[in-house]
């Protein structure tokens, strides 16, 4: 327990910056806090999966079929101007991997954000994302990671969160990046990469991890570090 507040209190309060933040997921719903805790305590907050997709339709891209909350496009227009204001620049997908049917082996192609067919899912980040997020990630000193970039759990569309997770964990082993990871999924994914045990820490307390990124104080958490 106190690795585990040693390890988010070094990332969170007292970080070696640049920090980046990976924050993806199905919905931009269970991660408003998060988001609006973040945007004043990072320097880049990379979007992806589902999230990203909210964040596209708020500046108006074109999203075909995907995963979104077009309720929620105020409020992600919110968060992009709390972070403008931060001084922390939110980073987006740039091209996708999209699909008509969600599920294993379905065909899939590669295209920008800007051209995503009317009749078409986002399923993944594409490669040219991968390779912005990992130019984004070469910058950083701190990385919190909380949610996939994509619907890692249908092969093929893992790829981007487990390409970027390999860098991520090539560059702490490397002594360039303490990496903070957490969240069932975010787990399960580094599982499928091979690659959690070369994150500095990975939490297993998915919802506390996340009560955490939001800024709450957890009463057990408290009364240790008091102790």
């Amino acid at each position: 327990m106190m690795e585990e507040i040693q390890a988010l209190r070094t990332a969170l309060e007292k970080p070696q910056r640049p920090v980046a933040a990976v924050v993806g997921g199905a919905k931009v719903s269970t991660k408003i806090p998060v988001l609006t805790n973040l945007v004043a305590k990072v320097d880049k907050l990379i979007i992806g999966g589902g999230m990203a997709n909210t964040f596209l339709a708020a500046q108006g891209v074109g999203i075909g079929k995907s995963l979104a909350e077009l309720d929620l496009v105020g409020t992600a227009r919110e968060i992009i101007a709390a972070a403008a204001a931060k001084g922390a620049e939110i980073v987006l997908p740039v091209d996708a991997v999209v699909a008509r049917e969600f599920k294993a082996g379905a065909a899939s192609s590669v295209v920008p954000v800007s051209a995503v067919p009317a009749d078409a899912m986002i399923l993944d980040v594409g490669p040219q994302s991968v390779a912005h997020l990992s130019q984004v990630l070469a910058s950083c000193k701190t990385l919190l990671w909380n949610g996939p970039l994509g619907a890692f759990e249908i092969e093929p569309f893992g790829m981007g969160t487990f390409e970027l997770a390999r860098v991520a964990a090539k560059m702490t082993k490397a002594g360039a990046l303490v990496s903070v990871a957490g969240g069932g999924d975010t787990v399960a994914a580094l599982n499928m990469a091979g690659v959690t045990d070369d994150f500095t820490y990975v939490s297993t307390a998915g919802g506390a991890f996340l009560e955490w990124l939001e800024g709450r104080e957890l009463p057990g958490v408290a009364a240790l570090a008091r102790g």
